[in-house]
Formats: structure tokens, sequence, C-alpha cells
């Protein structure tokens, strides 16, 4: 009985609770190393083969593709990846802002949980040798 329950405990994200509420808070103040893991995209077909896993941190400078929302079908190269809001800011992806004759650009944050890693320059993992 109790194995059960330490094993449903540990498939949480950052608490030990059920409770949404402590869920919530748990993330709203989690560290940034804990934070880092909600930073993490998908891999292509080809890079899954080539790193051996099927989801790597999104690191500056990687091709991305994006899968959802208005920039869905859009690539281009990482230009920030924000660890404490868990966003990334991609190449290409912006929003113009007009205010009293001034044209801004800005880049749109998005989640990398909507965009797929298409090229990247990471070495495949080293297996443990026996």
């Amino acid at each position: 009985m109790k194995d059960e329950q330490t094993l449903r405990h540990k498939k949480k994200a950052f608490s030990g609770s059920k409770q949404p509420r402590k869920q919530r808070k748990a993330l709203y103040n989690a560290p940034l190393h804990k934070l880092e893991k909600l930073v993490r995209c998908h891999l292509s077909k080809e890079l899954r083969q080539k790193l051996g896993g099927r989801s790597a941190r999104v690191k500056k400078g990687d091709k991305v593709k994006i899968l959802r929302g208005r920039f869905k079908k859009h690539s281009g190269k990482v230009v920030e990846v924000d660890v404490a809001n868990a966003r990334i800011f991609v190449e290409g992806a912006v929003a113009s802002k007009e205010k009293k004759s001034k044209k801004r650009e800005a880049f749109v944050a998005i989640e990398p949980s909507n965009a797929m890693i298409i090229e990247t320059d990471r070495k495949p993992k080293q297996t443990a040798k026996q």
C-alpha cells in the first residue's frame, strides 16, 4: 500500500501533493534548476535516432519548428530561452506594436511544448561502458 502511494507521488512535478493549488504554488516558487525541466522540446525523428532520446533542453541557436499557435509551421533559430517563465523566443515569430507613429517589433514568447527541435549541434549521449 505504501509503495503505491510513493510511486504516485513521485510522478508529480514538484511537490508530493495531489492538490492543484499546492502543485501551482510549488511551480511558482520552484528554483531555476528545477524549472529547467520545463524548457524541453521534442526532437525530430532524425535527431531522436542521432541523440538517442525523445526530447532535449532547448538552447540558444537551436533551429526549431513551431507546431501550435499563431506561428504554426514556422521554423527559425532560438534567439533567447527564458527559463524563469519557461518560454522560448524564435527568430521570425514577431508581433508588431504601434504606438503614436512609432512601429516596434517584439518577439513572441512560445511555450517549448509547442515546438520541435529540427537542428542542433549537440553530440549523441555517451552510454556507460560495462
